[in-house]
């Protein structure tokens, strides 16, 4: 079975933040759509995701270098639901970390196909083990 059309997308964008193209990688998002930057923070529309992947970049010392592992993407009308192993290479105080996350995504195919993403959630269910706000 060919892949999923988002599976080409989450890379192409995956590729982007590791090249710090942000420009690009806003091409990925919905104008409303809300990225989890971390337990207790969000943020949402374009400006504002692309200020966080800039302070992320900061943070890790422009290290940060995305992979994905296996992908699910669950497709109900013009939303999808992607499920993933996605991988984070970087270095925090000096030490070199990798983790691996089970994301989650939703996306929204736009009225021209294109799927956009609304909703990127790097921490996917491990939200759950965090105090709440």
């Amino acid at each position: 079975m060919a892949p999923h059309p988002l599976e080409r997308l989450i890379r192409a964008a995956d590729a982007a933040i590791t090249a710090e193209d942000f420009n690009a990688l806003m091409d990925f998002y919905a104008d409303d759509a809300t990225l989890v930057v971390k337990p207790g923070l969000n943020v949402s529309g374009k400006e504002n995701i692309r200020a966080a992947f800039v302070r992320i970049a900061d943070y890790v010392q422009h290290s940060l270098v995305v992979g994905q592992g296996r992908m699910e993407v669950i497709e109900g009308g013009n939303t999808a639901l992607v499920i993933m192993e996605s991988t984070l290479d970087y270095v925090e105080a000096g030490d070199k970390v990798s983790v691996t996350r089970r994301a989650t995504y939703v996306f929204r195919r736009e009225t021209d196909g294109h799927w956009v993403c609304t909703v990127d959630n790097s921490y996917g269910t491990a939200l759950l083990d965090y105090p709440p706000r």
